[in-house]
């Protein structure tokens, strides 16, 4: 009977071990994060946080904001990869990134998927126009060729990497829908060239099993992090970009159509309200007193304590014809001049074709186009 036991737990030992070694390794090959360490953070940095950057899964660009007089010649960036992944270039080893970004492979621990990154060190440029245009003429697919981004380029002729919406987040529960059925698109009849067409969509039985059953079309100056978006949507948008001017005015063109029933979130349907557009702009410290970063989201985009100016447009009538709109930016304090040359202020624009798309409300149907955005700033003084 001992001999038995002794051999069948040998036996189980054997499956149990043959079960580890026959497990799946891990697909994933992901850049979560890239650090660099330098000997004066300061001479390089803005703020002694950024020289650590977490990578949003969807982006495969790695972009640190250094001082213009930063030398970038000799860095060693560090990256945290998901489990068992490997990187090519080595984590680690030193490059030149004075000449452009240093590309970089990722490779899965089952070594069946790898993923191409770019690494860059991006010097601060002084913006020198006065007005910011933002013309919506630069749009594309993303790499999965589901959705359209929209990139503009700085006044260097770099890729700004400016514009988000929640497309990401719709291809979760759509993910069979075309890129014209998604709600942010680009729009051929603008009121000067292409526009952006924004609409609320249903995000189908998917959505209706997480209870966020709609998707507003949305467009603003941030980035998107998909991992977030059934987790915590409203963590799920990061509003806002450096900008290193003092803005005055934000300008533009609409037309709005709301969808005929609105809807609360848990998909009923509410008698006597119509649904309203979003247009605003808002810009604020990217720093709190400790030096940490400050990102603004879903959640306190128009209550964070950073907050030093709005610029929201209050009344999105509805109309067929491209319509100008206008709103002078409210400062809740006054801004400072140092923090300004040192890229410590971001700015964000959003559109959103339902006013509480964030929070599931709105009706489905609901359409804003926007053309032709202006952010008039304070003149430089000679």
């Amino acid at each position: 009977m001992v001999r038995l036991r002794l051999v069948a737990a040998a036996s189980f030992c054997i499956i149990l071990s043959a079960c580890f070694k026959d497990g799946p390794l891990n697909a994933e090959c992901d850049i979560q994060e890239a650090y660099v360490h330098v000997e004066t953070p300061s001479e390089m940095f803005f703020s002694p946080t950024d020289t650590l950057v977490r990578v949003p899964s969807e982006t495969s660009s790695v972009t640190f904001k250094v001082r213009k007089s930063a030398d970038i010649t000799r860095l060693a960036p560090v990256f945290r990869l998901t489990e068992g992944a490997s990187i090519e270039p080595a984590s680690g080893s030193v490059h030149d990134f004075s000449s452009g970004p240093v590309t970089y492979t990722v490779t899965s621990q089952d070594g069946e998927w790898s993923r191409v990154y770019t690494v860059a060190f991006q010097p601060s440029v002084q913006t020198v126009t006065d007005v910011m245009p933002f013309d919506f003429e630069r749009f594309y697919l993303d790499p999965s060729g589901k959705y359209y981004i929209w990139n503009d380029k700085k006044e260097d002729g770099s890729d700004a990497d400016n514009w988000a919406t929640g497309n990401p987040g719709f291809k979760l529960s759509r993910g069979s829908a075309a890129p014209e059925e998604y709600p942010s698109v680009p729009w051929a009849e603008g009121y000067d060239g292409a526009a952006v067409k924004l609409e609320t969509k249903s995000t189908g039985p998917l959505g209706e099993i997480v209870n966020k059953r709609i998707a507003a079309g949305n467009l603003f100056l941030g980035s998107f992090n998909m991992g977030m978006a059934l987790t915590n949507a409203l963590k799920a948008t990061r509003f806002g970009v450096p900008f290193d001017r003092k803005p005055l005015k934000f300008t533009g063109y609409y037309k709005y159509r709301p969808g005929e029933k609105f809807q609360d979130e848990k998909g009923n349907i509410v008698e006597g309200i119509t649904d309203r557009a979003s247009v605003y702009s808002v810009l604020y410290r990217n720093h709190d007193a400790n030096g940490n970063d400050v990102i603004l989201h879903g959640d306190d985009v128009m209550t964070n304590e950073n907050i030093v100016a709005v610029a929201k447009v209050s009344e999105i009538k509805v109309t067929d014809e491209w319509t100008a709109f206008e709103a002078d930016f409210e400062y809740k304090s006054d801004i400072d001049e140092s923090l300004v040359n040192e890229n410590g202020y971001n700015l964000t624009i959003v559109f959103s074709s339902s006013e509480d798309g964030a929070l599931f409300r709105g009706a489905i149907g609901s359409t804003l186009m926007v053309d032709k955005v202006r952010i008039e700033c304070e003149k430089i003084q000679e």
